[in-house]
């Protein structure tokens, strides 16, 4: 029974966790058609969330000790650039596309962050192209798939699968689907696209800067805590530049304020508590597995509860890039399991938690497989 229990409830987490994300990132796209400002939803819900996690951070670390210290020199250079990467640069680019594009783009884009992080070891000499390795040739080979599936989303639009609900029955009616219809240079669903995949590549650059700095400061919360203070600094500064209309930083007591705390509060605590849970019980890999199922939440609400739109091109290029993903994982646990059993004979990697696995702990991984 326990044993089950261990299987379930992990799984149920993440997919409940994705589904939350997806349904947020929905509502912020609302807002932001609405005429909200996405700097300034990226100041409000950073505070808020920096607000909450600092404390959170101190009682769930309470019982943990350490040598190194968090204001130690090295570690605040470490923590800074963390917030530049993962809260400034990641939040301010995947915000503003998306409101330029849609919730699905974003779980696309997404889906690059393995494919970027590969790229990026290979230009840093952190890794090494043998094609004589299996895991080599995998994520070359996923890496390929998720580009594509990258510029599909991008470039090929295709019909409705169901047109948003402000369309008028006649017009839903004179309307012929088109198989062909792609999407030109100047559109905002084009540029929402770069600016998703810059924002993807800034979490390629922040995973980088993290695996170094729990290896030296394991209390991930902690990090967590401090980068995201550093970030809404960061984010403050840049906004008060972008938004100087003070009646855009003026909240009403309604729809905006509460997306605002429900994405402040889920972000900080909710999310990164059930992530780290789940890493250490079922292990590094786990938790990263999740992130296509948020193709499935877009389409999902996309069609049925929200009022949205969704194109066949989305959800295709979505899929095209839900392959490549899985296929550079699957090379990534096979090169852990070489490095694991250098010898012919290898053994599948056991999904228990080791001390070890906290330092593979995908602290923003949330944030950055989704601006939520």
């Amino acid at each position: 029974m326990e044993v089950q229990v261990r299987e379930f409830v992990p799984f149920v987490a993440m997919v409940i966790m994705e589904a939350c994300t997806i349904a947020l990132t929905i509502l912020a796209k609302t807002a932001f058609t609405g005429g909200m400002s996405p700097f300034v939803f990226v100041v409000y819900t950073n505070a808020l969330g920096s607000i909450l996690l600092l404390p959170f951070s101190f009682f769930f670390h309470r019982n943990d000790r350490t040598e190194e210290s968090i204001f130690s020199w090295p570690l605040l250079v470490r923590v800074f650039f963390l917030g530049f990467t993962g809260i400034f640069l990641f939040q301010n680019l995947a915000f503003v596309g998306l409101s330029f594009s849609s919730p699905i783009v974003v779980c696309a884009m997404g889906l690059l962050i393995p494919s970027f992080s590969f790229l990026l070891n290979l230009i840093l000499g952190r890794s090494k192209l043998n094609w004589r390795n299996m895991s080599t040739r995998a994520k070359v080979m996923g890496t390929i798939i998720s580009l594509s599936g990258a510029f599909a989303e991008e470039l090929y639009k295709g019909p409705f699968i169901r047109p948003a609900s402000s369309s008028s029955p006649t017009r839903l009616l004179k309307s012929v689907p088109k198989l062909l219809v792609y999407y030109n240079i100047p559109d905002n669903w084009f540029l929402g696209c770069i600016f998703l995949a810059a924002a993807v590549f800034s979490v390629s650059l922040f995973n980088v800067i993290q695996t170094g700095t729990v290896k030296k400061y394991p209390h991930v919360i902690k990090v967590a805590s401090f980068y995201s203070i550093i970030g809404t600094i960061q984010c403050l500064i840049f906004s008060l530049f972008m938004e100087k209309d003070l009646s855009a930083w003026k909240i009403k007591p309604n729809f905006d304020l509460c997306l605002v705390i429900a994405t402040g509060i889920f972000g900080s605590v909710i999310r990164t508590s059930v992530h780290v849970k789940c890493t250490q019980m079922k292990g590094p890999y786990y938790v990263p597995l999740f992130k296509p199922f948020g193709i499935f939440w877009a389409t999902l609400f996309g069609t049925s509860f929200f009022v949205n739109s969704l194109h066949y091109g989305s959800v295709l290029g979505a899929a095209i890039g839900g392959v490549g993903y899985y296929t550079v994982s699957w090379g990534q646990l096979r090169e852990a399991e070489e490095k694991q059993n250098p010898k012919e004979e290898r053994k599948p990697i056991k999904y228990i938690h080791h001390e070890e696995d906290d330092y593979k702990v995908p602290l923003l991984i949330n944030k950055e497989e989704s601006p939520v």
